[in-house]
């Protein structure tokens, strides 16, 4: 990799951590360039539009991430109940651990974006709906009806975010566990091992 690259990467790297564990509002643009080392004429350089390119690019680099998290743990068991549980158990455990939203939800993005800024919204909602579609795949590769699977993965991603944002409320992971269980009881009606 090159040091342009390299600095535009680590500018999306800063930019996502710190948007995800301090939101798009609290975060200055010289906080990142200072957390990412990269020089303060890079960043109109790589994104002429300024914050909001750059979040985007942050948005985009934090879903994938995301997003490779949850299939790792989702391939680890065929039956969806427990692969669903197992996402759930890894996302505790990051909490537990960091205390840290960092790569394991962007709803403070979300939140904080949706009335200000509609590419950013439509950036955190194709996010989101990436994840439902994850959820869903792994239900229909069990037998699980199209339709059914799309409304649950909707359903689980929702059950997944309000625990997650309950469970910082709180700084108690109980809302995560008790949708892991509830996972089961959901599943099962449309799937039996």
């Amino acid at each position: 990799m090159n040091n342009k690259t390299d600095s535009r990467e680590k500018m999306v790297e800063a930019a996502s951590k710190l948007f995800q564990l301090k939101g798009y509002h609290a975060t200055g643009l010289n906080e990142i360039l200072k957390e990412s080392y990269a020089p303060k004429g890079s960043l109109y350089y790589y994104f002429p539009n300024g914050k909001e390119e750059l979040a985007l690019a942050a948005i985009e680099l934090a879903g994938g991430i995301i997003q490779n998290k949850i299939k790792v743990s989702l391939s680890k068991y065929t039956n969806p109940s427990r692969a669903i549980q197992n996402v759930i158990s890894d996302m505790k455990t990051a909490l537990d651990e960091e205390g840290e939203l960092q790569n394991i939800s962007i709803s403070l993005l979300a939140l904080e974006t949706y009335l200000s800024s509609e590419t950013l919204r439509e950036a955190c909602n194709r996010s989101f709906e990436d994840l439902e579609n994850i959820y869903a795949q792994k239900l229909i590769e069990n037998g699980v009806p199209l339709e059914i699977a799309q409304d649950l993965g909707m359903v689980i991603q929702a059950m997944i975010e309000g625990a997650i944002t309950i469970s910082i409320t709180k700084k108690d992971t109980a809302p995560l566990s008790a949708v892991a269980k509830q996972i089961d009881v959901l599943i099962r009606q449309y799937y039996s091992a």
